[in-house]
């Protein structure tokens, strides 16, 4: 079976259209093209913002001419992560999809689900010709996964609606109202090149961790591969003298590492040392992360004895401060059972420009001032190893409305289709709903969507049932939005 033949079969076409189209964060010209293209097939308003946002406007159908108009609202770019025997350019490339035991997967890369399903979403109920709804506006955000441009950015009354439905949410089932604000940091190491005359060259391999949404899967505890590479390099140092040349983990800020690798050099005939020592030390993890990784492997291999290596005192304080730097789940909400509020995810290491390398991390809250505190706690510590420390402005939360309209309709909604009650939840994950309510205060925001698992990695897979749940409940909140007063 293919994405085409499953149910709700318009929903699924414009699904699987949209995975063959390449739009990485900030890269996303290709997608937009395609919206504007929509719009023109179907006879829609549509218009683009000066930074890559766009709108596309419908009118209510008979007999709803009268109701609230609504904006639904996803975001147009995915998070490209694959795994290292990957062959695959995000920027060219259709994302390979399949179909397996009830869900939908793609072969070796992120599927894009998060939030090309939002997408397809808007995109069917806007083609639809058996949908009863009141006046409709479809906006469509740029680059939500690596800094919100699109959010940051969008112009004032660029739509006109005060109900907003954001399609960004990864459980069937519950209803979110509130979500995490967060900061990036990053830290700058600058190191002198020691030359290398002899010793034996190796690469250490960190691999088969699960990785994940640094927001919503921060408290899983599945391993950061950089954390786990880390500390082996430190302990090594208490066994033998080495040189570290590299060390490269992660790739984006907002995806938990799942594989890394660190290039060391050692005295002439240490091969079985270190592989006995990389045994050793993969048992214990192994382990200890028994029932969170099982796929975990750790191994060693030769390779050909580089020209330089990272000076002595550079590589011990990195070292030494990636020892330090928290990783996972800092504190969990008073008022909210289960609620990550705080949290901070190590997500990159890599070897920068002109001697330097480049320590990126993450931290989110839905406490401004906690949020403040673990930023500079992060601070503190590269600071003391001597990098340079950088944090952006950040995003702001969306603190939760209990009293909301949209929400009561939505709970009705559920019960109604379901027999039972949604979830009413926050989410430790960023939303762009927060940096909605800035420009736009008066709205009325929920968020919701299918069962996406394992975003932000390539073993993200969506649960096709819960995208037919997912697409009823949404046509029945549209059916019974409010007259306008």
């Amino acid at each position: 079976m293919t994405l085409r033949e499953l149910e709700p079969k318009l929903l699924w076409e414009f699904f699987d259209d949209i995975t063959k189209i390449p739009r990485p964060s900030k890269k996303e010209e290709k997608i937009i093209q395609y919206l504007l293209e929509f719009a023109k097939k179907y006879g829609l308003k549509a218009r683009r913002d000066a930074v890559g946002n766009v709108i596309i406007k419908k009118s209510a159908t008979k007999g709803y001419e009268n109701r609230k108009s609504v904006v639904l609202q996803s975001h147009t770019d995915m998070v490209c992560e694959k795994n290292q025997d990957t062959i695959h350019n995000f920027e060219t490339d259709a994302i390979q999809t399949y179909i397996e035991n009830g869900w939908v997967k793609a072969k070796g890369t992120t599927l894009g689900a998060d939030d090309g399903i939002g997408v397809a979403a808007q995109l069917a109920v806007l083609a639809s010709n058996d949908i009863e709804h009141g006046d409709i506006e479809c906006l469509f955000t740029m680059d939500e996964e690596t800094g919100m441009t699109g959010a940051f950015n969008l112009e004032e009354n660029f739509f006109d609606s005060t109900i907003l439905l954001n399609l960004d949410s990864e459980d069937e089932g519950e209803l979110y109202i509130g979500c995490a604000g967060g900061r990036d940091t990053v830290a700058t190491f600058t190191y002198e090149e020691e030359k290398l005359k002899k010793g034996e060259a190796f690469r250490v391999y960190v691999k088969g961790l699960k990785g994940g949404h640094s927001g919503d899967e921060i408290n899983k505890g599945y391993g950061n591969s950089i954390k786990i590479l880390n500390r082996f390099l430190y302990e090594l140092h208490n066994k033998t003298e080495y040189k570290l040349v590299n060390l490269d983990g992660g790739n984006l800020r907002n995806a938990i590492p799942r594989e890394a690798f660190a290039d060391i050099v050692v005295s002439a005939k240490k091969k079985e040392f270190l592989e006995n020592l990389v045994q050793a030390f993969a048992q214990i993890i192994q382990s200890e992360m028994a029932e969170k990784a099982p796929d975990f492997k750790m191994y060693v291999e030769e390779i050909k004895l580089p020209k330089n290596a990272i000076d002595k005192e550079t590589a011990r304080k990195l070292i030494l401060s990636l020892y330090a730097c928290p990783h996972g789940e800092i504190k969990y909400s008073d008022t909210i059972d289960g609620l990550v509020e705080t949290s901070t995810n190590l997500a990159s290491v890599k070897m920068g420009e002109k001697n330097t390398i480049v320590v990126t991390t993450s931290q989110r809250s839905s406490v401004e001032s906690a949020k403040t505190d673990i930023v500079n706690r992060i601070h503190s510590i590269f600071h003391l190893a001597g990098a340079k420390v950088k944090s952006n402005a950040g995003y702001p939360g969306w603190m939760p409305n209990k009293n909301s309209e949209i929400l009561h309709i939505s709970e009705q909604s559920y019960q109604q289709i379901f027999s039972k009650l949604p979830k009413v939840k926050a989410i430790h994950a960023g939303l762009e709903c927060g940096l909605f309510l800035e420009k736009y205060p008066y709205l009325d925001m929920v968020s919701f969507g299918p069962t996406i698992k394992g975003a932000h990695s390539p073993d993200e897979r969506l649960d096709i049932k819960t995208v037919q749940m997912f697409w009823d409940w949404l046509l029945d909140i549209l059916k019974k939005i409010p007259q306008k007063k």
